[in-house]
This record gives structure tokens, sequence and C-alpha cells, in this order.
């Protein structure tokens, strides 16, 4: 019995260890001064409090050993428990900066909830995660990628988990399960076919630990759109046809491309959004909302039904219950 108590408590993490032996040295040591010298030491109560005082190296001296062998107990109590003392604390510095280095290495698992998981280190995620930093996010981020050696944010509020993102165990370490959003991107250091082989292969991984994750892929190739599709993406963002749409109209008007860029950059307090229809605003025709909307300082620029979306539509186009609103707002 004692032995499978012994071996259980060999198990435990060396500071707790260390703490319970500490507290068990202060109370025993308590104790036996209060019974050694019941005058200066009335309750065991005052006798811990003495045990605590001396072994910290405090020493207030408003209780003290009158007799030679609460002496000699107090001087057995400096050897052990101090030492005891010391050991905790050694183990709670060690512990602490394992800890961090633990965090700051990428080997700690995330406990928070409603969090966003990016997913790839590239010049794309660091934008995004910069621009959320910079707007205040209240969301917890949590950064997966393999090729860092360690956080490329140890100062923010940015949990790195290093690992492959397609194996569970490093999907279930940034806790998957209770994540709101998932961002894929796509493997700069690959092909592009390879990149959209290795991000529907960790989209998979997701859907499948977490089904009701919202979840946005970035696809290069155009062949892989479907398959992405497929795999459950609720969003699927195709870097190089979006990338040549800027192009092209930057060929057919010069300067597109920083006008399109300033619409979409949250940071000027630019906002393209989705938003719901009214009751009140349902049957009103396009052209009666854009004006009425503006009161509230949005741009109603067209609308999206299903999987159908509309920019510029007919004025005299009547408003759905069903529809999403596409607006530039403040």
């Amino acid at each position: 019995m004692f032995q499978q108590i012994y071996y259980r408590f060999l198990r435990w993490p060396v500071i707790f260890r260390v703490f319970l032996l500490a507290l068990l040295v202060i109370f025993i040591f308590g104790a036996a001064i209060h019974y050694i010298e019941p005058k200066s030491f009335p309750s065991i109560f005052v006798g811990v409090w003495w045990a605590v005082i001396t072994t910290a190296t405090v020493g207030y001296g408003d209780v003290y050993p009158e007799t030679v062998k609460g002496r000699i107990l107090g001087m057995l109590l400096v050897f052990i428990g101090a030492g005891v003392v010391s050991a905790y604390f050694a183990s709670l510095a060690a512990t602490t900066v394992r800890l961090q280095n633990s965090q700051v290495k990428g080997k700690s698992m995330f406990s928070g909830k409603n969090h966003i998981i990016i997913i790839g280190w590239n010049g794309r995620s660091q934008s995004v995660i910069e621009q959320l930093l910079q707007t205040k996010f209240l969301h917890p981020i949590v950064l997966i990628d393999d090729s860092l050696e360690e956080n490329p944010y140890p100062n923010r509020q940015i949990h790195f988990i290093k690992g492959k993102p397609y194996i569970d165990q490093t999907l279930r370490k940034a806790n998957i399960g209770e994540s709101e959003f998932v961002l894929i991107t796509s493997d700069q250091n690959k092909t592009e076919t390879h990149a959209d082989m290795g991000t529907i292969l960790t989209l998979l991984a997701v859907k499948g630990i977490h089904p009701a994750a919202y979840c946005v892929v970035e696809i290069l190739t155009s062949e892989n759109f479907m398959n992405a599709k497929r795999g459950g993406a609720d969003e699927v963002i195709q870097t190089n046809m979006q990338s040549s749409y800027i192009m092209m109209n930057s060929i057919l008007s010069h300067g597109m491309s920083d006008t399109i860029i300033t619409m979409l950059d949250h940071l000027n307090d630019n906002h393209l959004k989705l938003i719901p229809v009214k009751p009140e605003w349902e049957g009103l025709s396009f052209q009666a909302l854009s004006k009425l909307i503006q009161k509230d300082g949005m741009l109603l620029i067209g609308y999206k039904h299903g999987e159908n979306t509309k920019i510029n539509p007919p004025l005299y186009y009547r408003i759905k219950k069903s529809d999403q609103l596409l607006v530039i707002s403040k």
C-alpha cells in the first residue's frame, strides 16, 4: 500500500512534490515546537507560523524558542527547511522558464475557446495577423506552422504551435474543437499543385475533427477549386485569379490596383462586407434602398443571393428577405 502511494507520488510534477514536502516539514516542526515549548508557542498554528518565518529566513522575532531543545529544533529547521523551501522556489523558477520556452517554441497546448486559427506562416498570414492586432481584434489567435522555430510574436497575444497542420495531434494542441474560424494559407515553399494538395489535406483534417468550424482556404490553381469545396471549405480564396483580375483592371484603368486595395483596407476604416436584409427593407427597390442606407454611411454596391453575387444590379430590382447586401461602410 505504502509502495503504491510512493510510486504515485513520484509521478507527480517536481514542483508539486517539493511543495508538499515543504508543507510537511513546516507542519512537523511547527507541531513539534508547540509540544516542546507550549508557553512560547501556545498553539500549533503559532508553531507553524514560526516555522514558515524561519524557513523563509525572515526572522520577525515575535516568537522564538527559549529552551535548549527548542533551539536545537530551530537549528534543524534552518538546515532542513530552508533547503527544502529553496528547492521549491528553484523548481518554481525552472518550471516558469520551461513553460515560457515551451510557449515560445510552440510546444504548449492552447486551452482557450472561440479562437481563430491561422495555418501557415507567410506574407499573407503575417499581414492578416498584423491587421487583426491593429484593429484590436477580441478573439484569441493561434498560429500553426511547421517551418518556424519560435513564435514570431513572442510579446503579443498570439499562441504559436509548431507542427504539421494535417496531423490530428497538432490540431488538438490548437484546441481545434473549440475554435470559431480557421484560415488555411498556401505553402509558399511548394509548387502550386503540391501546395493545393497540402491545403486540401489540412482542410480534411480540420473538418474531420471540427465539422462546424468556418474554414477559409487559399487555393492557387483553378483545378483544385472544386476539390476544396468538396472538402468542406466554406470559402475558397483563389489567390492567382484574384491577382489576375486586379492586374486586368489596372491595364484597362490605370491606378485601379491602389483603389481596390484602399477599398479593402480595414485599417483605413473601409469595410467591404455583407449585411442581412432588415424586415423594413424587404420589397424595396435597389435604388430606393441605396438612398436609404446612405444616410447611415453605407454605400450599396450589390447583393448576394445564395451562391450568386450581383454587382451594380438593375435599379428596379426588388430586395428579397433571403438576400445579403454588399456594402462599403465606415
